[in-house]
């Protein structure tokens, strides 16, 4: 009997609204005819039940006029709606304040729907609130495309995962094996370089030592950029400054001159590894000449400056020394190897003296 009583005030309350809007009210026919589901609840009753829904809300649902009559709201929850869109509605409602809030809603049939829901208080005169409005609008379709982007996104991440990580792999069986080749290369070299020191330490011939001695120098410079390679994180690149340092400090420092007057302009310029070994030649046998030339016998000053100019690299040496009788056959050897590399590495060179200064500028693109 209850029931019935709730039910009929529910449909009572409805009519007096419609009776407060003749069907010529504007506000009445655009209500009833609009194709957004709207309706109205009263919380003057008990549970605050519905009192009129217009079509566009029946046609969404699925139920009749007479089956949202005098029922609550939440005959449109079912067992995936959000507690917490379920809270925000009622806490507002409480508070008799706007609330707006995406919620997934059940029709009739058990089907679910996405449901943009839009609840206002309505007021008397007095403030009271005597109606409460909701609207719905349902966005299914674009919360599907929603799902369906997000799922995209979820197999491209994971994609992109699965391709990094096998990149990844890739790359560090590649740093694996270049620094296992980098490793028996420089291992080889060490080798023929202790080749060569016994031989010397075997010779009594002084032209022998002489030339074993030029050989083993130019062995060493390419063992020193081995090693530079090995050590190097960056796998596949030179840092041509970084060498240049290391070796012209080592020769100089083999000399045991102090009047001989080392100074440096190096900035870090890094090119392919495959360019390593031709640069080695080009700085030793730079630093190798002035040495030949007066370095290694009255001492002086010698000059090394490495930069990246206009796209360049930039291997200058420059050298102040006394002149020394200079043997032919080693010059001309020097001469041949600086220009096999020159030539190797499509660089450009120039030459000049100046009394008892030289000068010598090596260029070669490096891009940017």
């Amino acid at each position: 009997m209850a029931d019935e009583n709730h039910l009929r005030d529910a449909r009572d309350a409805g009519d007096r609204l419609l009776a407060s809007h003749p069907s010529e009210d504007p506000f009445a026919a655009a209500f009833k005819a609009t194709r957004m589901p709207m309706l109205i609840t009263d919380p003057r009753q008990d549970d605050n039940p519905i009192i009129f829904a217009n079509r566009a809300f029946t046609e969404l649902t699925g139920y009749s006029q007479n089956e949202l009559v005098g029922r609550n709201c939440r005959i449109l929850q079912g067992p995936d709606t959000d507690k917490a869109a379920i809270a925000k509605i009622r806490d507002a409602i409480s508070e008799a304040r706007d609330v707006s809030v995406d919620i997934l809603n059940y029709r009739k049939d058990g089907g679910s729907f996405w449901n943009a829901l839009f609840v206002s208080p309505v007021r008397d005169q007095a403030g009271a609130v005597i109606y409460f409005f909701a609207s719905q609008l349902d966005f299914t379709s674009t919360k599907s495309k929603e799902a369906e982007l997000a799922k995209a996104r979820q197999l491209a991440e994971e994609e992109v995962s699965s391709r990094t990580a096998e990149l990844m792999e890739a790359l560090r069986v590649k740093t694996a094996l270049v620094h296992e080749v980098d490793h028996r290369v420089k291992n080889n070299l060490l080798t023929i370089a202790s080749i060569i020191r016994l031989q010397m330490r075997m010779t009594s011939n002084a032209t022998v030592a002489q030339t074993l001695k030029s050989i083993l120098d130019r062995v060493e410079a390419l063992s020193a950029a081995q090693r530079k390679l090995l050590n190097d994180n960056r796998v596949g690149q030179f840092d041509v400054a970084d060498f240049g340092r290391d070796l012209i400090t080592e020769i100089v420092g083999s000399l045991k001159r102090p009047d001989i007057i080392l100074t440096t302009d190096l900035h870090s310029v890094t090119v392919s590894a495959s360019k390593a070994s031709a640069l080695a030649l080009i700085v030793n046998e730079l630093v190798g000449d002035a040495v030949r030339r007066g370095l290694s016998d009255g001492g002086g000053e010698i000059h090394l400056e490495i930069r990246r100019l206009n796209g360049h690299l930039l291997i200058r040496v420059l050298d102040t020394v006394t002149p020394v009788e200079v043997d032919k056959e080693q010059e001309s050897f020097s001469r041949a190897m600086l220009d096999a590399s020159i030539r190797q590495l499509r660089a450009t060179s120039e030459r000049e003296v100046s009394g008892h200064r030289t000068e010598v500028r090596v260029t070669l693109p490096v891009g940017d």
